[in-house]
């Protein structure tokens, strides 16, 4: 999803003006009610996926090794939460900001044949994240891969995945808004979208003003071709770490890349939403050229890097779903850390408090509870 913080302003990351002083009303009010809303939001959500996308749930490393190159380097500027293990100095230790990397090992290792995948309860770390009211420190999603044939790697393939997923999330939407008496928002039918075409058809546009105009017209999106660079030096759309999501395979419509974003249309915020990245991974050929485009040829050395770049590892489509993104939208919350303990702005967290938006756990207080206990 596109940034919208403006690091300048003291209170940026603050839900929308139209939500505060009394304009937004939050679904729950009971806590724990509140819990079993969310439980009940993410194991139908993970059964609908497992189901539609022929996944098997399987458990899930908290840290790696450095060395190993398997965790993922997002945007590559990223700082990960490090540690070293207190009898193993010199052994460098990282929370993964994700699984996009082990995922595609994990296939290997389980010998997950063809047309089948698995799925994760991710939990992680992102230092450098924004701190707003769409993004928090801590990461929880359901990140998924899934085995294909070499001959898979195309835009139809990568398109009837993104359907059966959005159906996953459409039902989802129906049985949460059943149980809970909330009205239903999403279209039946998702609608496809290019970062090329949209530059095109708006070409002053910011990428956040694009992914807007899309989603309040459609409400709900899968915005085609995330990385890599327009003629003038300048992103395309967003960035993406050059050894999983191909973003340079040219499409039959002319544009390039073979990955994504599925994006909704926040009716309470008022903007798009990202729910879901994702997209078929690099072969050697892609994943070469496109370390070389990021100029980071050095990672060809990791072990993960040589695992795909000698055939051991399989041809994949994969990416994450956002568990606590997800529940904001499903139960209309205006921040995220509403439905996840994090930790927030302080000053932010008191202006909300007096407005009534209760954020959960330790991410309710205005100032970390230790620093008064001395």
């Amino acid at each position: 999803m596109a940034c919208t913080l403006n690091r300048d302003d003291p209170l940026g990351g603050l839900p929308p003006k139209h939500c505060l002083n009394g304009g937004y009303k939050p679904v729950f009010t009971n806590r724990l009610q509140l819990e079993e809303a969310l439980s009940f939001c993410k194991t139908t959500l993970e059964n609908n996926l497992k189901e539609n996308v022929n996944l098997v749930r399987v458990s899930a490393p908290l840290f790696v090794t450095r060395a190993s190159g398997f965790n993922d380097n997002l945007n590559g500027v990223e700082r990960p939460a490090t540690f070293e293990p207190r009898d193993f100095p010199g052994t460098h230790l990282e929370v993964p900001f994700s699984l996009a990397k082990w995922k595609r090992w994990a296939l290997h290792y389980y010998g997950v044949e063809a047309g089948k995948g698995i799925v994760t309860d991710f939990r992680g770390l992102r230092c450098d994240d924004d701190v707003d009211f769409t993004h928090s420190l801590y990461v929880d999603q359901f990140d998924w891969e899934k085995h294909i044939a070499t001959a898979d790697r195309n835009i139809d393939y990568l398109k009837a995945t993104v359907k059966a997923i959005y159906k996953a999330l459409y039902d989802t939407e129906q049985a949460v808004c059943k149980k809970y008496g909330i009205d239903a928002y999403l279209p039946e039918e998702l609608t496809f979208a290019t970062s090329d075409d949209m530059i095109k058809e708006h070409p002053t546009a910011t990428p956040k003003e694009r992914e807007n105009i899309l989603c309040e017209k459609h409400k709900a999106v899968f915005f085609i071709g995330i990385g890599g660079m327009k003629p003038d030096g300048q992103l395309r759309h967003d960035g993406r770490a050059p050894d999983y999501d191909d973003w340079i395979t040219e499409r039959p419509d002319g544009g390039h890349g073979l990955n994504g974003d599925l994006l909704l249309w926040n009716p309470i915020l008022k903007q798009s939403f990202e729910i879901s990245s994702m997209g078929i991974r690099v072969n050697p050929e892609v994943l070469l050229k496109q370390l070389d485009l990021c100029g980071v040829n050095e990672r060809k050395d990791f072990v993960w890097h040589k695992m795909l770049l000698d055939g051991t590892l399989p041809q994949t489509i994969g990416g994450g779903i956002g568990q606590s993104r997800t529940c904001q939208f499903l139960l209309r919350a205006c921040h995220i850390g509403e439905v996840q303990h994090g930790w927030y702005n302080p000053k932010e967290v008191e202006i909300l408090k007096k407005d009534g938006i209760q954020l959960l756990g330790l991410g309710e207080f205005d100032a970390d509870p230790s620093a008064k206990s001395s």
